[in-house]
């Protein structure tokens, strides 16, 4: 079995990939790979930031492997909180901040449109490639649901009338930014030399 090593601690992210990936290729976490370090998120683009982190653990392990950037872009907020999505309301991450700053910063805007947009970037055979998934939406007035992480709460993908933490993974994978991301390089991974 393939194996590729995934830039990220975020069990949830490791699962949701892992499920929309073809079996014949193994995701491996950092933990899982014994790399005990937080990698830096500098830039101003998803795209820098994914090649940051996947440049990081081809330097270190010289393995295939893949990082991801995530950010939730909110229309009224000129596409806030974007790159800084995890930092919103400060270094230590917390879930719950985000969604209350990103919340109270909306306020009764009637214009709650907003995307997520996932960039991967692949390094395979010390060359990179990059994708893109994007999820067209809307934030919501209040939280709904209990599954999921991060921004789930507050975001309603276009064509359902749930939020993403109200969905189960199958369900999610359905509208989900990231499988878009997985999916096309997944695709790519057939092309080149993995028979699935």
């Amino acid at each position: 079995m393939t194996k590729l090593i995934f830039a990220t601690n975020n069990q949830h992210k490791v699962d949701e990939i892992q499920s929309a990936i073809s079996n014949s290729i193994e995701v491996v976490s950092l933990k899982e790979a014994g790399i005990d370090i937080d990698i830096p998120e500098p830039h101003d683009t998803l795209e820098a930031n994914a090649s940051e982190k996947s440049g990081t653990i081809h330097q270190l392990t010289k393995m295939n492997c893949f990082s991801e950037d995530t950010g939730l872009e909110v229309e009224a907020l000129n596409g806030e909180p974007g790159v800084k999505s995890a930092r919103y309301a400060g270094e230590d991450k917390s879930f719950d901040k985000n969604i209350d700053k990103l919340l109270s910063k909306l306020g009764s805007n009637q214009n709650r449109k907003a995307r997520f947009r996932t960039v991967i970037s692949l390094i395979l055979d010390h060359k990179e490639h990059l994708f893109e998934g994007i999820c067209e939406g809307k934030i919501l007035m209040a939280e709904k649901g209990e599954k999921g992480f991060g921004y789930d709460p507050v975001f309603m993908p276009e064509g359902s009338n749930k939020s993403f933490a109200e969905m189960s993974i199958d369900e999610k994978s359905k509208f989900s930014h990231r499988k878009k991301a997985v999916d096309k390089m997944t695709a790519f991974l057939k092309t080149r030399f993995y028979a699935t």
